[in-house]
């Protein structure tokens, strides 16, 4: 060390003494961790590695940088490094020795144990723990200087730093390339080592890819990076450094560590000389998510750290071309005037990007960071269906269209995050729909409705919602919650939350639970505004100290506060390690519903926790599957294509346009939408204008935050405020819903009735191999097996007619359906008819098929059709129909009207409650087949 000091620092060199000096200080921090915090001394010791400390070595006792670790040479040979193995410590009358140590300049900064491959009492958990349990606490001296520590058995590899729990160790691997098989045993080990174990890594870890943070609980943490956030923080790093692609899409699944990324890369990006000092933006969309990063960058100590409170802070800020890591919203950039800064030293890293760039906020920051980098991240798969993501954010030279990619598998695989597993515990609705229907007729007599007031009432009071939230069923499942959570998760030192689907849904199930287990027990979390009853604000306003010293309760296993109640609060940015169990009562879809289910899968290894549990009283775990899946090569298509719409949008507006022949669109107002509306001269052109109107929207909406836009806005918020005047306004609706309302929905709520959630369901384990399952098509072979079978069961008659007419009925609707031109309910329809049809044709040459020699004729034909892109729900409702029906039908009874009566209640069941599909003709066709087969 003393000549790594002469070496590297001129003012020592020209007076060696002064090398003394400074290890008189390193000294005293080493020292200090026997009495002291073996952390306090590593972040000190960190600083003085970093060159953040100074000694007055300069002229006139000036302080000057002392320099231990020549960074720009990492490993020249201005830094000297080493590696020995069964290095004896003796502190005091302790000795420890240790496997592997990696000297730097005469400083151990890393320590590795390990244990015998051929001894399987032994793993890396043994070493790493010997290395956390036994030598920091022992001799917690030689640790003062560490920068990581590892452990392997030959089999596995992880490492992590002073003071982490054993549990949060994390592996090291490399992004697969598609085509070389994933390495296994002492290769994996291989290839983590030089991952890891290189001088240049290493300083990496020290410089940037460490943080000294505070826990929730005001402890000191040191935090490592794992290998995804090291690798996905560099490859941003390297992206702006080659200055070529101005962005990339970064996509790491929910849980595993977004937020350390961005400081991460914040910390690296602000560091390189080349760059010039550059201005970093952390972009959020929710102010839930700002304060959550905010407090990570603010925990974890970056420097040169702003959050702008407002849109003319944020200006300032850009305009004064401030060299700073800034924290804002998208939303502050929605008054933006133009440009604000056209450096090309900003960077940008957009959170949860898939719902940032909705509307033109992502537009208005384009326009005022016009040649700033842009990097999109996202904790949830992006499907095709977020095609403006992909292009916004995705580069052509990215395969798959990320920039880098960790899994949900990776994730689950690595330990950063937990398994899922799903409990069905659906409630059972039964709808006296005659009682309704005469109660309905009486109240609409009593009141004196048109039969349009009559059709408006009833459409909205026969609504999901309303069933969802009828009296009876939110007392059942709360009294289901209750119960699950006080026998299955409280015991545990767990906690749990409920979704539910309005704010008037919280208030329902808060004054349900406080009867079940207390008041204090659980606590509603949702935004109040002025809408809102008096006294939901009385009860449930909370500004945002109130809201985090809440969650702090929360967060406390010693709190008496349990459970907390929300809608669309706390689905985002809450990391509670505590909260296992969320009781799912509101339908969400895709990324929403991904990043829900998600709150639950944070490790927690003080309380052994093993998995996240969602209790699913609706039955969304076919969505969880879809949103799941996507398609790297149609997405890699959008980010291609899009040249394509941009040229199509100059069309569509000149045709919308078109409609408006002489009307001066510079007058507006009143004045001129009279102009634009006596254009429009009868209803067959106001349909003709809707029409050319909705392309435009259409092509808007897919090709924003596209600058292009820019060039066309004038024009489409004119054709908007066009289109929005000759639109039908509905008040009937509304105005008879005002009066009637309540009463209405009073009367179907005597007649529904609600079973008490079942419990015998499977539990469903979303865990890597059921999504690898789910990704991986493996049921191509037998679908191609039935589709075989079934084109043969209608080929046995390839001379009659009728089976003829049904192979080419079948051949379309394959087509059809392949080829994206049918809705899955109109597909239904079609499949229903033709299975049934099928059947009876075959009842007259007397081949009917027996059920017990192969599978139902709908379940055959559904699989002859379906394909990669088959919603789930269409197969479950399928095979649904098939066994529904076989469970409860009896021989004879078609000729009973009990019978039929059973069979159609069962029917009604599955795709009126289970699946919503009310749809009249879905229904008819699928009885009639029912009859037909059965």
């Amino acid at each position: 060390m003393k000549a790594a000091l002469i070496r590297l620092n001129p003012e020592v060199e020209s007076e060696p003494s002064r090398a003394d000096e400074v290890l008189h200080r390193l000294r005293a921090i080493i020292l200090s961790a026997r009495q002291g915090s073996l952390l306090a001394a590593n972040e000190e010791f960190a600083a003085w590695l970093n060159g953040d400390r100074s000694m007055p070595f300069g002229p006139g006792g000036a302080h000057t940088t002392v320099r231990l670790i020549d960074f720009d040479n990492p490993q020249a040979s201005a830094n000297k490094w080493m590696v020995s193995t069964e290095v004896t410590f003796t502190s005091g009358r302790i000795e420890r020795r240790f496997d592997l140590v990696l000297w730097c300049n005469g400083l151990p900064v890393v320590v590795g144990e390990a244990k015998s491959p051929v001894r399987p009492a032994y793993s890396w958990f043994d070493a790493a723990a010997q290395i956390h349990d036994d030598y920091e606490k022992n001799v917690p001296s030689f640790f003062v200087p560490n920068v990581l520590s590892f452990a392997t058995e030959g089999k596995d590899f992880r490492f992590g730093s002073v003071g982490m729990p054993v549990g949060m160790w994390g592996p090291w691997r490399k992004e697969p390339d598609g085509s070389a098989p994933v390495p296994v045993g002492l290769a994996a080990v291989e290839e983590a080592i030089r991952g890891v174990l290189f001088p240049a890594t290493i300083l990496d870890f020290l410089r940037f890819f460490t943080a000294f943070a505070t826990d929730k609980k005001h402890r000191k943490i040191k935090v490592i990076a794992r290998f995804q956030q090291f690798q996905g923080a560099n490859l941003m790093v390297e992206r702006v450094l080659n200055g070529r692609i101005k962005k990339g899409l970064i996509w790491h699944f929910q849980g595993s560590g977004k937020s350390l990324l961005m400081v991460f890369a914040a910390q690296k990006l602000r560091a390189m000389a080349r760059l010039a000092n550059p201005t970093v933006l952390i972009v959020v969309d929710r102010i839930d998510l700002d304060t959550q990063i905010t407090g990570t960058f603010t925990a974890a100590d970056v420097p040169n750290l702003v959050s702008s409170d407002s849109r003319a802070e944020l200006q300032q800020l850009l305009r004064e071309g401030a060299r700073k890591v800034i924290i804002t919203t998208i939303h502050k950039f929605s008054e933006a005037p133009g440009v604000l800064d056209d450096r090309h030293n900003i960077i940008a890293m957009v959170d949860e990007a898939h719902r940032t760039q909705e509307g033109d906020l992502g537009r208005k920051m384009r326009e005022a960071l016009p040649n700033a980098f842009l990097f999109g991240l996202t904790g949830t798969p992006i499907n095709k269906r977020d095609r403006n993501t992909f292009w916004a954010f995705g580069a052509e030279e990215d395969k798959g269209g990320y920039l880098s990619r960790y899994t949900y598998q990776d994730s689950i695989r690595d330990g950063a995050t937990l398994p899922l597993h799903f409990e069905p515990r659906l409630s059972e609705i039964t709808i006296d729909q005659e009682g309704i229907d005469d109660a309905f007729n009486e109240l609409a007599t009593r009141h004196d409705l048109s039969e349009a007031e009559k059709t408006a009432l009833s459409q909205k009071a026969a609504s999901l919602e309303t069933l969802i939230k009828s009296q009876d069923r939110v007392q059942k499942v709360a009294a289901d919650i209750a119960e699950h959570f006080t026998s299955k998760v409280a015991p545990n030192g767990f906690k749990g939350q409920v979704v539910v689907y309005d704010k008037a849904a919280c208030v329902a199930y808060k004054e349900a639970l406080d009867g079940l287990l207390g008041a204090d027990a659980s606590a509603v979390v949702m935004s109040i505004d002025a809408r809102d009853p008096q006294v939901w604000k009385d009860c449930f306003a909370l500004d945002k100290d109130a809201e985090a010293k809440l969650l702090a309760r929360f967060n406390d296993p010693a709190d008496p506060l349990q459970v907390i109640i929300v809608t669309a609060k706390l689905l985002t940015g809450f990391d509670a390690p505590i909260l296992q169990a969320q009781y799912l009562d509101k339908p969400l879809r895709d990324h929403t519903l991904l990043q829900a289910i998600t709150r639950t899968n944070r490790t927690y290894a003080e309380k052994g926790k093993t998995h996240g549990l969602v209790i699913d009283y609706l039955g969304i775990f076919d969505d969880v599957a879809q949103a799941l899946l996507f398609d790297d090569k149609s997405v890699q298509r959008v980010i291609t294509n899009i040249a394509e719409l941009r040229n199509q949008l100059p069309v569509a507006i000149a045709t919308a346009l078109s409609f408006f022949p002489g009307v001066d669109r510079t007058v507006s107002g009143y004045e001129g939408l009279i102009q634009a509306q006596a254009a429009l001269a009868d209803d067959a052109a106001k349909d003709a204008f809707a029409l050319a109107y909705s392309i435009v929207g259409q092509l808007w909406e897919a090709l924003s935050p596209d600058p292009i836009l820019s060039d066309h806005e004038a024009n489409y918020r004119w054709l908007t405020d066009v289109y929005e005047s000759v639109k039908p306004t509905d008040l009937t609706g509304r105005l008879v819903w005002h009066s009637l309302g309540a009463k209405t929905l009073g009367l179907i709520n005597e007649h529904v009735t609600v079973e008490v959630p079942r419990t015998d369901l499977e539990t469903i384990i979303l865990d890597a191999q059921v999504i690898e399952d789910l990704s991986s098509g493996k049921q191509r072979e037998v679908k191609e097996e039935l589709e075989r079978q079934i084109t043969a069961r209608i080929a046995k008659h390839i001379n009659n007619p009728k089976f003829v007419e049904l192979g080419q009925r079948l051949n379309a609707l394959r087509e059809k359906y392949s080829h994206g031109q049918q809705a899955s309910l109109e597909f239904l329809k079609e499949l229903f008819a033709l299975a049934r049809d099928t059947v009876a044709a075959e009842k007259e040459v007397a081949e009917v098929p027996r059920e017990e020699r192969g599978r139902a004729a709908l379940t055959e034909l559904f699989e002859s059709l379906k394909d990669a892109d088959t919603p789930v729900m269409v197969e479950r409702v399928v095979n649904d129909v098939d066994q529904v029906v076989k469970s409860v039908r009896f021989d004879g009874w078609q000729n009973t009207s009990e019978g039929d009566r059973l069979v159609q209640q069962a029917l009604r069941k599955t795709l009126y409650v289970k699946y919503k599909i009310r749809d009249n003709d879905v229904f008819e066709r699928a009885l009639g087949y029912i009859r037909e087969y059965y």
